[in-house]
């Protein structure tokens, strides 16, 4: 039997009972393809999760501070005053040094981000906010209902 005969009736090599399989080239750069899709999609997926997570956490921080501020204004009749917007690190220590709160939270991402306040004089009223990376869930707005302002926020709380 000729080497073409063999080849004709399902063998691979000469004198052998052993048919070729594996998978081509082509075959093995498709499945990597489809991988690489799928894992894109699982990232980016995962990504929106993390920003929606930074932002749950944003806001119940401000709701925090929200609390801390209410309790030194039962204890002071008035909240701490910053006639312009500062960080609530740096404006808000005296609800730190009363006890009212352990430590003023900062945002999750750090850096340049922080979250803002700013109380006139008399400290009748405030403004505290944040920058949000998605979309303000329902009922949260970027401005005070009380006619103060925040720059750079997109949510923003006040009494």
């Amino acid at each position: 039997m000729s080497v073409r005969e063999q080849q004709k009736k399902g063998f691979t090599h000469a004198g052998t009972n052993k048919s070729a399989r594996g998978f081509t080239l082509i075959e093995l750069l498709v499945v990597v393809a489809i991988i690489g899709l799928l894992a894109s999609i699982v990232l980016a997926s995962l990504n929106t999760a993390r920003q929606k997570g930074r932002d749950a956490r944003r806001i119940a921080d401000l709701k925090e501070i929200q609390t801390a501020l209410e309790l030194y204004y039962s204890n002071h009749n008035a909240y701490p005053v910053s006639t312009s917007q500062e960080t609530a690190a740096t404006a808000l220590t005296a609800v730190v040094t009363d006890g009212d709160i352990s430590v003023i939270s900062d945002d999750p991402l750090g850096g340049s981000y922080h979250y803002v306040y700013i109380a006139p004089t008399g400290g009748l009223k405030y403004c505290l906010g944040a920058i949000l990376e998605g979309v303000a869930p329902n009922g949260v707005s970027a401005t005070c209902t009380n006619g103060l302002s925040l720059t750079g926020v997109q949510d923003a709380v006040n009494p």
